[in-house]
């Protein structure tokens, strides 16, 4: 099987896919616990991948910093750059939709961010690739921090050839 890297000409070349994600629901805690037996305790949230939408306008390193803020200690955040031309970004996209990639990524949210429409802002706040998808971890400033792993290649192995180079990033 021959693996194909998606290469994009220039330093700006970086992207998105959008999707939402659902809120949290909260419960009134005090009829919770009134009614809440072993039997019938709600079972623990189990973490999830979340993709968030980056804003379609204003500075990348605000957007960034706010999902910061709210990812706090307990998530990591990972801004994500795709295309909707882009194959593996596609792939990559729909597999954590899907849940595919909860288990690997459990704690991680993707700020998403589109190659075409947020180029010239990604750029300004240094999240600059030659390839896509790109996903780059983000520093305090919001700014990129220069640990990034970009590329994919296309076909059925996208995304198990993606996600161990990006497990490994966030290991580091």
């Amino acid at each position: 099987m021959a693996a194909v890297v998606l290469a994009i000409g220039s330093i700006g070349s970086i992207g998105s896919l959008g999707c939402k994600t659902q809120g949290d629901i909260t419960a009134d805690p005090v009829a919770s616990a009134a009614s809440a037996s072993p039997a019938h305790a709600p079972a623990p949230a189990i973490a999830k991948l979340r993709l968030k939408d980056a804003p379609a306008e204003g500075d990348v390193a605000d957007a960034v910093r706010a999902t910061l803020a709210e990812a706090g200690e307990r998530r990591r955040v990972v801004v994500y750059v795709g295309a909707s031309w882009c194959e593996p970004c596609q792939r990559f996209h729909h597999a954590a939709q899907q849940g595919e990639l909860d288990a690997t990524f459990p704690d991680v949210d993707f700020l998403v961010f589109d190659l075409d429409r947020d180029r010239e802002r990604l750029v300004s706040a240094g999240y600059v690739s030659k390839l896509i998808p790109l996903f780059a971890l983000p520093g305090p400033d919001g700014r990129a921090s220069g640990k990034q792993v970009e590329g994919g290649i296309k076909g059925d192995g996208a995304v198990g050839y993606m996600a161990p180079r990006l497990k490994k990033m966030l290991e580091e």
